[in-house]
């Protein structure tokens, strides 16, 4: 990748790029913008992982900080290796000491795909530093706001906020979930709470489809058994291809699995009336703008997932601290956070005729380019 391609005024500051022949650890470390604070995002961990995905998730970042107005900087880490690998431990360790003169003074480390709260605990213990990572276990002091699902809960309140703008309630909408991960399944689980209706769920593994509607318990219970592998257990009848849970009809579909997954034709044969973006990045540009010409509703991705972030700015808060906010505080600051910003976007779509994406990037980069001014980093008339 050529390091300056994709610069612009907002960054990256910095890109870090580190291994270890010893281990075979092959990282990256994009810090794109800390206007309003230090960088804050989550450390993934895939054999397919590059600079150009890290440098564009850090992107995202700096924008969902600052759509949930929490005051940290955007940036994303990543390493090239199978989370599955009886070696994660020296890899993750290896990752750690090349990035020693970054983190945390430049990087707090997270979670995300591939990675666990073992994996954070890792990391602080290789740094000797309970500030180096978020995310770790509850009882080595950690925040458990992984365990809480609050990227989840957050799609969900973004859903509910939708809809009950749209003037229709929330019980007995119809659902579609593509990811049965964490942040689906806690999606799926709010969502149920709230009367809704799970038509169909999708893992790595399949898809399922009912439209008289899925046991929602029962669907989580398989999961924490046999993860992924759940679907194995459908009916025949119930069973689709891959990518077709994405087409069935249904009220709110939630992509929250991967990167680009709704496309032109994808966007085509949606039936949904809203999508909510649980993953980060799930729909195309042009996608999107189809979706529009469509009349399907749309709430940005750093809106509807900014859970896992509003939740990390307690964990950041509480790194160095012997006291611990109270779970059902971060839920309900996740909640009122994602619903007001949620009708902050669409109502601003509205007025100014821009899709949903446009609405909200104007939002956030207002104040992040507020705060560059305020630190001299740009103009005053900038």
């Amino acid at each position: 990748m050529d390091p300056l391609q994709g610069m612009d005024e907002w960054g990256p500051e910095k890109v870090v790029c580190v291994s270890d022949a010893r281990t075979g650890m092959r990282g990256a470390l994009v810090i794109d913008n800390t206007a309003r604070g230090t960088a804050k995002g989550g450390t993934r961990m895939a054999p397919g992982v590059t600079v150009g995905e890290i440098a564009r998730l850090a992107r995202v970042m700096t924008w969902k900080w600052a759509a949930v107005d929490l005051f940290h900087g955007g940036a994303k880490a990543g390493i090239a290796a199978d989370p599955g690998s009886p070696d994660k431990e020296s890899v993750v360790r290896s990752f750690a000491r090349r990035l020693a003169d970054q983190i945390p003074a430049s990087y707090v480390a997270g979670l995300d795909m591939g990675m666990t709260e073992h994996d954070a605990a890792i990391i602080q213990d290789e740094l000797a530093d309970r500030g180096a990572a978020v995310g770790v276990p509850e009882a080595l002091g950690g925040v458990p706001y992984d365990q809480l699902g609050v990227t989840g809960h957050g799609v969900a309140e973004a859903a509910l906020a939708a809809l009950e703008r749209s003037g229709r309630p929330v019980a007995g909408a119809r659902i579609a979930v593509q990811g049965f991960g964490a942040v689906g399944a806690a999606a799926a689980a709010r969502l149920h709470e709230l009367g809704a209706q799970l038509v169909a769920l999708s893992t790595a593994e399949g898809a399922v489809h009912d439209p008289g509607g899925l046991d929602v318990p029962a669907w989580l219970a398989a999961r924490a058994e046999s993860g992924d592998a759940c679907v194995a257990a459908a009916a025949p009848a119930q069973r689709l291809a891959p990518g077709e849970e994405l087409e069935v009809d249904c009220d709110v579909l939630i992509p929250a699995a991967r990167q680009d997954v709704i496309d032109d034709e994808v966007a085509a044969r949606v039936k949904a009336d809203l999508v909510v973006e649980g993953a980060n990045l799930p729909t195309t540009p042009s996608a999107r703008a189809l979706l529009d010409e469509r009349g399907v509703g749309l709430v940005p991705d750093f809106i509807a997932n900014a859970g896992g972030a509003i939740a990390a700015g307690f964990a950041m808060d509480a790194r160095y601290s012997a006291f611990r906010p109270e779970p059902a505080r971060i839920l309900e600051e996740v909640a009122a956070r994602t619903r007001r910003n949620t009708l902050l976007v669409l109502d601003g779509a509205a007025s100014t005729g821009v899709l949903p994406h446009a609405a909200a990037l104007a939002m956030a980069k207002d104040r992040v380019r507020t705060a560059m001014r305020m630190r001299g980093r740009l103009p005053a008339t900038a």
